[in-house]
């Protein structure tokens, strides 16, 4: 599997992948110098939508999902839940939205993909003066569970030292804050973070990881293999496995 590729995931990733924290969609929206009825959002690498569909219920007057990959895009589409959101193909570099078409612009654990001054650039033009552009992650807060603090450690090690690419906790996030305070084209940097427990049931547990591309990447199609066979085996007498989420949202206010 290549790193980035999604083609092949898409099904388990809308199906199992979880939402995030509803109070920092909150924060968020509170930023903005307008009520979302009032404008637009655009969701760059939107996956299969999961937090395009949060955007699109908060009332945007208008809410654009832009998704390079074909196989997220039309999960995205075919969504129950998919209501006005309008999809198209794109990248964090070329979205090919009109300037100053958004008060907000947001990646979803998809920042780490792009590249980092090509799409600020990019942003900087979509976004309404005063607008926000958020980066978001939604990673697992494995330590507040032995057994999920358990499978982690396993990965880890199987990982052998291999890095992976942003689990929302490492990564482009040590840095953001500095880059983005960095940049003449946005001010008022702000960090928030939500925390929210879900009781994933095992099939949805094990979805979750069959969701997963950098490991799978990394390990290899039969080494991934394995740690899955190891990881039902682990669970397969918990019935329930509590995830706790934790929320990461870096949000930047474009300068008039």
């Amino acid at each position: 599997m290549k790193l980035g590729d999604f083609t092949g995931l898409a099904a388990n990733y809308t199906r199992y992948r979880q939402g995030y924290a509803p109070g920092v969609r909150a924060a968020l929206i509170g930023l903005l110098p307008v009520r979302p009825e009032a404008c637009a959002a655009v969701d760059v690498g939107a996956g299969t939508g999961i937090w395009t569909r949060m955007l699109a219920e908060a009332g945007f007057a208008r809410v654009t999902a832009v998704e390079p990959n074909a196989d997220m895009r039309g999960q995205g589409m075919a969504h129950p839940d998919n209501g006005a959101i309008v999809w198209r193909e794109g990248s964090g570099a070329a979205t090919g939205l009109p300037d100053r078409s958004a008060a907000l612009v947001t990646m979803a654990s998809s920042f780490h993909w792009v590249d980092f001054d090509a799409g600020m650039a990019e942003f900087a033009r979509l976004l309404t003066p005063g607008g926000r552009f958020c980066a978001l992650w939604n990673p697992r807060l494995v330590e507040a569970n032995p057994l999920t603090a358990e499978i982690e450690a396993e990965l880890d090690k199987r990982l052998g030292g291999q890095k992976r690419v942003s689990s929302g906790n490492s990564g482009i996030t040590e840095t953001l804050m500095d880059r983005l305070c960095a940049r003449g084209d946005f001010d008022d940097i702000v960090y928030l973070e939500g925390r929210h427990a879900v009781a994933m049931p095992r099939e949805a547990y094990l979805g979750a990881w069959w969701s997963v591309n950098d490991v799978r990447a990394k390990l290899g199609e039969a080494g991934f293999a394995d740690f899955m066979a190891w990881v039902a085996a682990r669970i397969a007498d918990a019935p329930t496995i509590e995830a706790v989420y934790r929320t990461r949202a870096w949000a930047a206010r474009r300068r008039a």
